[in-house]
Formats: structure tokens, sequence, C-alpha cells
């Protein structure tokens, strides 16, 4: 890696809890986060807002568009017929045969959009997906659409959750999460250029989510050839009863919480000439 190369570390999942919310502010405050993604389908989502507002000149402030965890913010009669999301491993192959009900999805992240805005006051920086749902065909055409209507072209970035092959098996750990992404996510990237839209380039940050593994070891390998514009994903956060009946990743954003904060997390940066920005200011 050349010397002082820039990283966007974004955390996945603010206001999933109120815990895990707490837990990416104190990684923020800290200055050890760039971004971070929110999720305005959850109870917690106003009051993390208002939580955000103080350290928003540090950091980017997404949407973390959610089809996949709870339940929708309106009613979704064929999508979500009992007001609960289906499983990410029924979403693919119907995403796959265009057999997704696209109105129904495409008036639920209006929903979503509309209620990022309502708390926070203003657009996202950015809009990624929940278990990376923003690239599947049909809902990355109406996730387009929907922010090029609301004139926001030009404004925000999107996370394209791809990254090249070369570039994921040189950092030689978790490289089947990477490649199944990256082969749900093709043709995402060409389609929001030519729509204006700026996007990262380079993508690393899958783990198994362990909380007895080497986070540390892990996140060093996520450094490895880096992109112009490489984005890390995490998903720091403590643990209470919200989370625990929500997700099964648990203890182990306690242990990358724990990384960020520690001195090792610099180490492996400053051996890495590697160093935090904004993706918005790269």
């Amino acid at each position: 890696m050349s010397t002082s190369t820039c990283f966007a570390l974004c955390a996945d999942d603010f206001a999933l809890s109120p815990a895990v919310t707490a837990g990416i502010l104190e990684a923020l405050a800290a200055g050890r986060l760039t971004a971070t993604s929110a999720m305005t389908t959850q109870a917690n989502w106003p009051d993390a807002a208002k939580s955000f507002r103080a350290l928003a000149p540090r950091a980017d402030l997404g949407l973390h568009f959610n089809l996949t965890l709870g339940g929708p913010l309106g009613k979704m009669p064929s999508f979500a017929p009992n007001d609960a999301f289906p499983a990410m491993n029924s979403i693919v192959p119907a995403a796959w045969r265009s057999a997704l009900p696209r109105g129904e999805i495409r008036d639920e992240l209006r929903r979503q959009l509309d209620a990022f805005e309502n708390a926070y006051g203003a657009p996202p920086d950015y809009v990624d997906g929940h278990q990376h749902v923003q690239v599947l065909p049909g809902i990355a055409d109406d996730l387009i659409a929907e922010l090029s209507a609301r004139g926001l072209a030009g404004k925000v970035w999107l996370r394209d959750s791809a990254d090249r092959p070369r570039r994921i098996f040189a950092r030689g750990k978790h490289w089947g999460k990477a490649l199944t992404v990256a082969a749900l996510a093709r043709g995402f990237r060409a389609k929001a250029r030519a729509a204006g839209f700026a996007l990262n380039d380079g993508f690393s940050g899958f783990s198994d989510f362990d909380a007895q593994g080497d986070y540390a070891t892990d996140f060093a390998s996520f450094l490895r050839a880096p992109g112009a514009k490489p984005l890390i994903m995490c998903h720091p956060g403590h643990v209470d009863a919200e989370l625990a009946r929500l997700d099964p990743v648990t203890d182990s954003r306690e242990a990358e919480l724990a990384f960020l904060l520690s001195d090792r997390f610099m180490e492996i940066l400053d051996a890495a000439g590697a160093r935090l920005a904004p993706l918005s200011a790269m």
C-alpha cells in the first residue's frame, strides 16, 4: 500500500438498538469512524438522529435501507404480509426472477427516506443497504430512480458492495462472502454512475461475526489491495435485549468496538500507511 492511503470506515446498523447506537457514538466521538448507516425502521432512530448532530462535521450519515430485519414502516401486503420482513435468502432468488413487488418496495424506500429527513432535517449523505439489498436487481433500479426523482443525483453517494476479484483474493480472508456479494451486485455500479451518482471504489469488511476470533487480524486484511476510494464496513456496538431480540450478531459487536477504541487499531493503520477520511471528502 502506498503511504497515507485514505479509507472510509463505516459502522452499519446505527439505531438498530439503543446499545448499538451508544457504541457507534463512542467510536464516532473518538474519531475512529468516518460514517455510519442508519436504520430508520427502528424505534431508536429519532433519538439516534439527535445524538448524531453534534458529531455531524466529523462523519457522514447514511440511510441503511432495510428490507430484512424487523418490519416495514408501512403496509407491504405481498412482501411483508405479517408486518415482518422476509429473510434475505428468499429475497435474492425473487429479485433474480423479477418477482419482487417493486411498487411496495419503492413505497417503503420512500417511507424510510422520509423518516430519515423528518428526524435528521436533511437528506442522507449516502445510501447503502442492510445485507446489501441496495444492489439487487430491481431494487437497485428503483433506488436510483427514487433518489434521482428527489434531486439527489450528484449530492449523495451510493455504496458499491462489490470489489474486484483480485483485490478480494489479495486480502486472503472471507473471500466467499465477498465474491457472492460481488456477483449479486453485477451491473449496479454502471447503473449508478450513468445516473450521476458517486460510489466508493474498493470494498471490504466481510467477517464471520465471531466474538472469539481475532478481529484485529481481520481488519489488517481489510486494508490490503485498496481501490481509489476504498470503503470498509464494520459492525461495532454494545449489546442489549433489543439487539438480542432482533439480530443474531451480538457479542462480536462488542469485540469490534473494543478494537476500534484500542491502541492496536491505530497501530495497524500506521503500519499499513492508512488514514481515515469521509468518503464525501475523497
